[in-house]
């Protein structure tokens, strides 16, 4: 056998043709490897699967080596400068671009469902005036799981296609609701003779004039954000997707549980991080001792580096431009400045060079956020509404997966064996 390991069980002696494809092997296979008969088969320890495979995808490639990302195989270049949001989301759920009467149809199906139930609105208002928009759009979203029941029926083809459809279209909508909710300000129904990102920044600032009509530049800008965040492979927000979708549960469940994870700090919070170091920095002058805190630890970089992408973040240069085209109508973030002057000298800096330490998207995406006048804790809702496509596409394809079963990873067991209880009687005597 040629694509095969080959291993030797030095505690036994005995050798294991372990087959390969795709370059991978299953684990299964090192489980049929034995100490003994009366032993539990070889498993692999992987903490946060660093290099473990857990389904098979056609929706996103990254090569993190040259910094390659697609969707469906398309460069994410292009689609960022030619394509829109919505036609990313139809090729993500669909693995193929649309005509023009199927992206007329998609444009159309979701435009007529971003409003929601009356109740959603008053389930939203019952939050504090405190909550942050991020706790408000997981409780909303797993909420809206009990307005439409049918969507447990996951094996209907037809049934799945409405699920999507109906969260894709409602997602800017809770979002510029819990927006709303932390300003104390009303919240404000779609107006569905606008684009989807048109609409979306209406519902998010529209006050007192009869039709909200943003400037062209911002609403492309954001456009652009959501299609750069629209997937990612398997992270930790569509892993949790996957997981909590592999029990069959309704899609609305499985994109909350996206959601909850999407709020921690080291997944959807690093773009806040980033301004947070750029105002600590205070000014270009402070950057070199910021550096030389960083190389003696007791700095952190925010906004650089990656997990996967080892040379360059793709996504990043995409969203320096953009930069540009925001602050063009927005007047420019004086934080702008320190961000280009860090960015330059990291780059050169043989330090952050050896280390592949580069911009990523978080690096930028911060700076146009604060620019459209967003809190910080806004931010990840932002990031959830672009993400939403991609995590609906994985959930698709898992429960169309034969290969997949319910997520039970296995466990090292660390503690105690075969103690004997002693009872309360007798213990506290």
């Amino acid at each position: 056998m040629t694509d095969s390991l080959t291993v030797r069980d030095n505690r036994t002696g005995l050798e294991y043709d372990v087959p390969i494809l795709d370059g991978a092997i299953k684990a299964a296979d090192l489980g049929k490897i034995k100490a003994g008969d009366d032993t539990p088969g070889l498993a692999v320890y992987d903490p946060g699967f660093v290099n473990t495979a857990s389904c098979r995808s056609s929706v996103t490639y990254i090569d993190g080596e040259k910094g390659i990302l697609e969707y469906r195989g398309f460069p994410i270049e292009q689609l960022a400068e030619k394509s829109s949001f919505l036609e990313v989301a139809y090729l993500l759920i669909n693995g193929a671009l649309p005509t023009k009467a199927e992206y007329d149809a998609w444009v159309h199906e979701i435009t007529y469902h971003t409003f929601v139930h009356e109740n959603v609105k008053s389930f939203m208002q019952g939050f504090r005036y405190d909550a942050h928009p991020m706790g408000m759009l997981m409780a909303s979203v797993g909420a809206l799981s009990t307005f439409y029941p049918d969507a447990r029926n996951i094996s209907d083809a037809d049934n799945r296609h409405m699920q999507i459809v109906r969260m894709i279209a409602k997602m800017p909508t809770l979002g510029a609701w819990a927006f709303r909710h932390a300003q104390g300000k009303p919240y404000v129904y779609p107006d569905n003779d606008l684009g989807y990102t048109a609409n979306f920044l209406s519902m998010l600032f529209k006050m007192s004039e009869s039709k909200f009509e943003a400037d062209e530049r911002l609403v492309r800008a954001l456009d652009v954000l959501f299609i750069l965040h629209a997937d990612h492979e398997q992270n930790c927000s569509t892993n949790a997707v996957r997981s909590v979708g592999s029990s069959q549960v309704d899609p609305y469940s499985a994109v909350a549980a996206g959601v909850g994870a999407l709020y921690g700090p080291l997944h959807g919070g690093a773009n806040e991080a980033v301004l947070r170091m750029l105002r600590r920095i205070g000014s270009k002058e402070n950057i070199p001792s910021f550096i030389e805190g960083v190389k003696n630890g007791n700095e952190k970089l925010m906004g650089f580096g990656h997990r996967v992408y080892k040379n360059f973040d793709p996504r990043a240069t995409i969203i320096k431009k953009a930069c540009d085209d925001v602050f063009e109508v927005t007047g420019v973030n004086p934080l702008l400045e320190i961000a280009k002057e860090l960015e330059k000298i990291a780059l050169e800096d043989e330090y952050f060079i050896k280390r592949k330490l580069y911009p990523n998207v978080d690096f930028y995406s911060g700076l146009i956020y604060e620019a459209f006048q967003f809190p910080p804790e806004m931010f990840t809702v932002l990031f959830a509404i672009g993400r939403t496509p991609g995590w609906l596409a994985q959930w698709s394809e898992l429960v169309q997966d034969k290969e997949q079963k319910i997520a039970r990873p296995k466990q090292i067991y660390t503690g105690p064996r075969t103690l004997d209880f002693t009872p309360a009687s007798e213990r506290w005597a």
